[in-house]
Parts: C-alpha cells; sequence; structure tokens
C-alpha cells in the first residue's frame, strides 16, 4: 500500500511541474503578445526615422522608392498596412470564439494591401481589392452561417447555453503552429 500511495505522489508531482512549466509557458507567450501589441504605436511611428530621399541604404540592401519618390513616404504608407495586418493576425491566433474564421477576411484584405503597397507597377493602390477577396468571402460566409444555424438548432433542442454550445465548437490547437497547419 505504501509503494502504491508513494508512486501516486510520484505521478500527481509530475502533473504538477507539468501544469507549472504550461502555465509558464502560458504567461510567457501572454506576455509577448501584450507587449507587441502596446508597442503597435511606437512600431507604427518608426518610418519617422526613414530618411526623406529616393534612395535608402539599410543594412539589409538599398531601398529604392520608385513610385513614391521618397523612402519615408513609402515606408509610411507600408506600416498604415502592416499594423492592422499584424494586430488582425494576433486577434486570429488567440481568438476563442466560435466566430474567428471571419477574421481571414479582414487579414487577406489587409495583406493584399501590403503587397500592393510594396509593388512598385501598382499605379492606384486599394482599387479592386474586393474582387481578390470575393472567393475568400463566399467561402468563410456561408460556413460561419452553417455553424451559426447548426448552434441554434442545437440551441432550441437542448438546454446548452450559448457559453457551452461555443466551447463545443472551438477548435483548439495547442500551439500557433497547429493553429496554421489546420487550415493547410
Amino acid at each position: 500500500m505504501d509503494k502504491l500511495q508513494h508512486k501516486l505522489t510520484k505521478e500527481n508531482l509530475k502533473f504538477q511541474h507539468t501544469d507549472k512549466r504550461g502555465y509558464s509557458r502560458k504567461i510567457l507567450n501572454g506576455s509577448i503578445i501584450a507587449s507587441l501589441i502596446a508597442s503597435t504605436p511606437f512600431l507604427f511611428y518608426l518610418y519617422e526615422y526613414v530618411p526623406s530621399t529616393e534612395n535608402w541604404e539599410t543594412i539589409f540592401g538599398t531601398y529604392h522608392s520608385n513610385e513614391y519618390g521618397d523612402a519615408n513616404v513609402a515606408m509610411w504608407v507600408l506600416s498604415m498596412k502592416i499594423i492592422p495586418l499584424v494586430l488582425s493576425l494576433i486577434w486570429f491566433f488567440t481568438c476563442r470564439h466560435w466566430w474567428y474564421h471571419v477574421l481571414i477576411i479582414p487579414i487577406a484584405m489587409f495583406s493584399f494591401q501590403c503587397i500592393g503597397a510594396l509593388n512598385d507597377d501598382v499605379r492606384f493602390m486599394d482599387e479592386f481589392h474586393i474582387v481578390y477577396l470575393l472567393p475568400i468571402m463566399a467561402i468563410i460566409f456561408p460556413s460561419i452561417y452553417l455553424i451559426r444555424a447548426k448552434m441554434f438548432s442545437k440551441i432550441n433542442d437542448a438546454d446548452k447555453t450559448m457559453e457551452e454550445l461555443e466551447e463545443e465548437f472551438m477548435l483548439k490547437p495547442k500551439t500557433v503552429w497547429e493553429k496554421v497547419k489546420q487550415y493547410f
């Protein structure tokens, strides 16, 4: 009996140790995400450190601003597109609600805008990106509607609360990489 008791306490300690490690990892990830969100105003204003010249020498190479004529303006436009994209991605990967797939639409929109801001051949930026978003919207909207309809039919059939149904429909990958793999 003592051996069994000793073995059980060892296993309990092992679970407690992994619980602490998982809790510490969650706190670390949450702190990184919170710091990134809090630093977005500072990240946005980094364009002010870019010189107002057509050619900008960096450690990564030389940036030549053809369309904008000024590297400072080009980085301002790019930061106007990247910051909302980063915030939308954080929201998508940390959202725990059943409707989080809808966030793919603004993520796709901001991605198209970033590509357009980097592309020198684009004469009129943000003109026809909605055309590229239509196929994505054609997939996301009906799937969200079907999930919603299924939830409300279960509400009428069972005595579950909305929170319990959201919990039932929620996919819970453990890591960001598992969440990305879920879509591809």
